[in-house]
């Protein structure tokens, strides 16, 4: 198995992506304060509640005063497997770890971002068996559970610390959560794990090192037992603006709070862009597409989401949006033309328009793409008759083999330009009305 690594994300209302080689730090920042919250996502491979509300907190929150820091995806090869730990427990990994252990670059890392000086709060976001109860109710509502809690490893930090009074911070916190409840039973309460004295295992995990060094930290834990993924992140997104409520940070957000939106959200996987000359929205994509024009090696991928990652396994390019592998492409090694021209010709529905190479063509009934000298173009699906060069021909949805569309819906297919044999870019026509 060969990892490849993305180098670059699109991502909204990002002021910075930073240059850590293993973890992704996303940074939301005002110049009004220092205050800054660290919300962290993905320590655990299988609890996708955490990691997907750190991608929507990165994608469609715009924060208007003080800062956040985000880190959607800590373990992502784990999130990439829907594993717990490929190492073993990273959340067991921050009091001493082994020189050989495969999660050691990225543990060290996160250590020195919770240590930044400016880091006022961590919040650490996972997804727990049960529903928690101080009382034993019953198999999944009892004291063992951790599901629906604010957990905290002692009740208080530091006298001069800003956030330093654990409990009570925890316990507003929960308050405010069970305002605003899917179903009567998803109450949110406090757990005092105490750490220190009670709980060895919890004395090896991120939030009790970060308290060790006088860093607030709070860990919240949506439930494994609500039976959506857009429940969970509904909590922990509720549970992050009351965070932000309480230090005073600014925010506004692209959609309305609620499952639905939330729902509508995870759906939606964002564009894919590969060496800057082809662009593929994933969303509705087919699972499988083939003899995709790439270089050899070191290409580069970029994701408009977060947690958009790439695995090559046995020639072949696997894309994952968190813990969904939403495509798999087979590739057709080329030599990328470094002289092609920016922008091309076309004529759709009868009107001739000018495009940027890899733009979208929308096309109600036809287009035609313009010959140009030297260039040849290769539309991907169409039933011509071993024609070499496909440009200057009228073409309707009706002429393409559904076989080799790129969607779902058979209504995307790729157009691909060539120079000298060599490849250029690639577009897609996208027909509004289907067959």
């Amino acid at each position: 198995m060969k990892h490849i690594f993305i180098k670059i994300f699109f991502l909204l209302n990002i002021s910075l992506i930073s240059v850590y080689a293993n973890v992704q730090l996303i940074k939301k920042e005002n110049n009004d304060s220092n205050t800054t919250l660290l919300v962290i996502g993905g320590i655990h491979g299988d609890e996708p509640g955490g990691y997907f509300s750190a991608s929507i907190l990165a994608s469609n929150y715009k924060i208007n005063s003080k800062n956040i820091w985000i880190v959607p995806n800590l373990n992502q090869s784990s999130i990439q497997k829907n594993n717990r730990g490929i190492y073993g427990d990273m959340n067991r990994k921050f009091s001493k770890i082994k020189d050989e252990d495969g999660d050691k670059s990225i543990v060290d890392e996160i250590k020195k971002i919770i240590l930044q000086p400016n880091i006022s709060l961590v919040l650490n976001l996972h997804d727990g068996n049960g529903f928690y109860r101080k009382t034993d109710k019953g198999s999944i509502f009892n004291p063992n559970a951790w599901g629906q809690t604010c957990v905290i490893d002692q009740c208080i930090l530091s006298k001069d610390q800003p956030f330093g009074d654990l409990n009570n911070i925890a316990i507003n916190i929960k308050n405010r959560i069970n305002k605003t409840l899917i179903k009567e039973h998803h109450t949110f309460d406090v757990k005092n794990t105490n750490t220190k004295f009670d709980d060895e295992a919890m004395q090896l995990s991120l939030t009790y090192f970060a308290v060790t060094n006088n860093k607030p930290a709070f860990a919240i834990e949506s439930s494994k037992n609500l039976p959506t993924l857009s429940q969970k992140v509904f909590y922990h997104l509720l549970a992050i603006e009351e965070f932000m409520n309480l230090m005073e940070i600014s925010f506004s957000r692209n959609f309305e709070l609620n499952e639905q939106n939330i729902d509508n959200l995870l759906k939606d996987y964002g564009n894919l862009n590969i060496n800057n000359n082809i662009s593929l929205n994933l969303t509705n994509i087919k699972n499988f597409l083939s003899f995709i024009p790439i270089k050899s090696s070191n290409n580069t991928f970029k994701f408009s989401s977060p947690l958009g990652s790439v695995i090559q396994e046995s020639g072949i390019f696997n894309i994952y949006i968190g813990n969904e592998k939403v495509t798999s492409l087979k590739p057709q090694y080329f030599k990328i033309e470094e002289s092609c021209e920016d922008k091309f010709d076309v004529v759709v529905d009868g009107k001739k328009i000018s495009m940027n190479k890899s733009s979208d063509i929308i096309v109600n009934n036809s287009f035609n793409i313009i010959k140009k000298d030297n260039y040849r173009v290769n539309i991907i699906g169409f039933k011509s008759k071993d024609l070499v060069d496909e440009s200057g021909i009228d073409i309707e949805l009706k002429d393409f083999d559904e076989r080799f569309s790129i969607d779902a819906n058979n209504s995307e297919y790729r157009v691909e330009f060539y120079k000298n044999d060599n490849f250029c870019s690639m577009s897609k026509v996208q027909f509004k009305y289907g067959k």
